[in-house]
């Protein structure tokens, strides 16, 4: 069996003896290598090169970043970040994901060891689902200018609202749109690929990006900042419409609601749904119950199936439904697993989607 050979570079020796003991009691994985900095990493590599980094932010002699750049430019290869969630490395962190890391592993500045220890769980998954990851989408999406989830049962939707008959026949009294968006793991790459091509007028969207808290509102900035859209962290209350693009923030759900001929988003906090807060399924199903046909639902780039019941609810209650295609795809999972359930009407390259966003708001 091929074991996942995994690189720590991490400037912190604690860091790297825990999750080098995590990682040696998971018979599938194996540490060829830790570095104190990416000048000692960048050594070992002439020797072994490993399935997966794992990279701390802020080392001497050489930053994260700029190692990732020298990965990526080099030899693309999947990239965990672990980091800590201050301002400044929160920042850092997102230009770490758009020039092509593939997790974050959130990393406190206090209790760093049972931290560690109690997320072992969460880093051996990061590791896997890491290193199925489809570099050479990755690379694409990268190449032009442009708190780990709890251990407890997973839930579904129903923690957060009702399942009700589709409503898609009943839609009335309003011509709006909204097109709803769920995507994971290469989702933030996959997302700035994707409203960077939109115009200024577009109909409303509402993503859910499996994010921790307080980075989906410097990743909403950052894209603002690209984009011809407005863009911004969803705040409860909000209203959907055209121009707009509402981000669901870390750490609570986001619903859609109707008032009146409009739509709006209410942002609450609750249980993790299917390990995730914010969860892509509690969204889509509440889009299927308050938009029905007047919605547009996407499920993109993404580990597990978080979003895929919430689809094919959508796509029952009558809304055009579209699953990214494997080809485009950093890991098809959430995408796989809502054509199984048989929620996807289309799949669709990571390229073509901007177009169908498009279409079907005119």
């Amino acid at each position: 069996m091929h074991k996942i050979k995994v690189m720590i570079v991490d400037d912190s020796a604690l860091v790297r003896q825990v999750i080098t003991q995590a990682i040696s009691r998971e018979p599938g994985i194996e540490v060829i290598a830790t570095a104190q900095d990416p000048v000692f990493a960048i050594d070992k590599l002439k020797v072994q090169w490993p399935d997966v980094f794992i990279v701390d932010i802020e080392m001497p002699r050489m930053d994260g970043l700029t190692f990732l750049k020298k990965i990526m430019a080099e030899r693309p290869t999947p990239v965990i970040i672990c980091s800590s969630l201050a301002d400044k490395g929160a920042q850092v962190t997102m230009e770490a994901l758009a020039a092509g890391a593939i997790n974050i592993i959130t990393k406190p500045k206090l209790n760093l060891k049972s931290f560690l220890e109690d997320a072992s769980n969460d880093i051996v998954a990061a590791i896997k689902s890491a290193a199925r990851a489809n570099m050479r989408a990755v690379r694409s999406m990268t190449a032009g200018p442009r708190k780990p989830a709890e251990v407890v049962p997973k839930q579904t939707a129903d923690a957060m609202l009702a399942s009700t008959p589709h409503q898609g026949a009943r839609m009335y009294g309003t011509t709006d749109r909204v097109v709803a968006i769920g995507t994971s793991t290469g989702g933030t790459q996959a997302l700035e690929a994707v409203l960077s091509r939109l115009p200024a007028v577009t109909t409303g969207i509402v993503i859910v990006q499996h994010m921790p808290e307080k980075f989906t509102a410097m990743f909403a900035e950052r894209l603002n900042g690209l984009c011809a859209m407005e863009i911004r962290e969803a705040r409860d209350g909000d209203r959907v419409h055209p121009g707009l693009v509402l981000i669901a923030p870390g750490g609570r759900h986001m619903m859609l609601r109707r008032n009146g001929a409009q739509y709006l988003v209410e942002v609450r906090d609750g249980p993790l749904v299917n390990r995730h807060k914010p969860s892509v399924d509690v969204l889509f199903r509440s889009v299927a119950q308050v938009a029905g046909r007047n919605a547009l639902g996407i499920i993109m780039t993404g580990m597990g199936d978080d979003g895929a019941r919430g689809l094919k609810e959508m796509r029952d209650a009558g809304a055009t439904t579209i699953g990214e295609d494997e080809s485009t795809c950093v890991v098809y999972g959430m995408p796989k697993e809502a054509f199984k359930l048989g929620a996807v009407g289309r799949e669709l390259p990571l390229d073509q989607i901007p177009r169908e966003i498009i279409g079907f708001g005119s």
